[in-house]
């Protein structure tokens, strides 16, 4: 026999797992639209993107298992569709300089929500320094991961990789400083997203 508790429970069950599969469909989405925006620099040639910004926005907003799910998403759809920047697929990106990159915008959107929903939102700027401290790490791991493949494709040592990072840092910052901004806002708005 059913209980109305039961029916309930697993109608709450059904909803979450429904809204997060459309959370992570439209990060997925987002992550994909803004590959369009690409400024090619640096001498390796890897371009300035929004992707990995977003990949980060991801993890902030999404925490660490959906965001995780957006930037896998957003990447088997890169197996079939030009949705890297430059309008490359992931298995073009597999034989270039830029294939540690996808790795690090998978563990970096990961980590990104672990460490922001470990977040003691009651407190705003504690939240803040969290925030702040997860987008960091994980642009840092983007960059380490980055390196590693441009070790791996471009046969450099990992001292010069770490350097063709450079053109990058300030770029990546303000971008990192927007994100944050962003998913404070969102989670000010829609605080309901932590719970679910």
């Amino acid at each position: 026999m059913t209980t109305t508790t039961d029916t309930t429970a697993r109608g709450n069950g059904s909803s979450s797992t429904a809204l997060d599969i459309a959370y992570v469909a439209v990060f997925a989405a987002l992550i994909a639209v803004l590959g369009f925006l690409a400024i090619p620099v640096g001498a390796a040639g890897v371009p300035i993107v929004l992707q990995n910004a977003a990949t980060i926005l991801a993890g902030l907003v999404l925490g660490a298992r959906r965001g995780f799910l957006a930037t896998g998403l957003f990447l088997l759809v890169g197996l079939f569709l030009p949705v890297l920047a430059g309008g490359r697929t992931v298995i073009q990106a597999f034989a270039g300089v830029t294939i540690g990159y996808l790795v690090g915008y998978l563990i970096g959107a990961f980590i990104a929500g672990l460490i922001a929903y470990r977040s003691p939102w009651v407190k705003k700027g504690a939240t803040v320094a969290i925030f702040i401290l997860a987008g960091v790490v994980a642009l840092a791991l983007q960059y380490l991961f980055g390196s590693l493949g441009m070790m791996w494709r471009a046969d450099m040592s990992f001292g010069a990789a770490i350097a063709a990072q450079g053109a990058f840092v300030l770029p990546d910052l303000g971008k990192l400083a927007v994100m944050i901004a962003i998913a404070l806002a969102v989670h000010a708005a829609f605080p309901q997203l932590r719970r679910s």
